[in-house]
């Protein structure tokens, strides 16, 4: 599941205080001022931890994500899914509540390397959870979760999932 972003060396680890957030400009005001003023309180309230993409021994951001425990309630899975599985009310999950790439990194692959470092997360978390689930801002962003096998739950077409059953049987 690692995934090429470039010839350029990146790396992903959980935000710190040595990461440089002020220079952070995703283009989406509210994303970036999360970055800047909220993701640390997130992290010691343990609300949400925060992992950053940056290049290999630079304090840059160059994207990140937040990571989350969260609850898909079964009905809003596609029914043939549904039926393969246990009828709990809800199934457990791992939330990407937010993710934002610097518009100086863009094109380079960086979001779906982030997507791809949140499923590694969930697949190794001790707790078990059944999926990705990401709540996408906008179609472009739900298109973008498409692309990368993402399904949207039955009545909610920007809060998508992906199965960490389907990622388990990639190569």
């Amino acid at each position: 599941m690692n995934e090429d972003v470039s010839d350029d060396a990146f790396v992903v680890a959980p935000l710190a205080a040595e990461h440089d957030r002020n220079s952070f400009a995703c283009g989406v005001a509210a994303l970036d001022r999360y970055l800047k003023t909220q993701a640390t309180q997130d992290g010691r309230r343990y609300v949400a931890n925060t992992f950053v993409i940056s290049p290999a021994g630079s304090r840059t951001i160059a994207g990140f994500y937040t990571l989350a425990a969260a609850a898909i309630l079964s009905d809003g899975l596609p029914p043939e899914m549904r039926a393969r599985l246990p009828r709990y009310e809800r199934l457990p999950a791992a939330l990407v509540g937010r993710l934002a790439v610097d518009t100086r990194f863009r094109s380079r692959g960086l979001g779906r390397a982030l997507v791809f470092d949140a499923l590694e997360r969930a697949m190794r978390s001790d707790p078990a959870v059944f999926a990705l689930l990401v709540e996408a801002k906008d179609e472009a962003a739900a298109e973008f979760y498409r692309r990368n096998e993402f399904r949207p739950l039955v009545d909610e077409p920007l809060r998508l999932f992906l199965p960490l059953a389907t990622v388990a049987k990639l190569p």
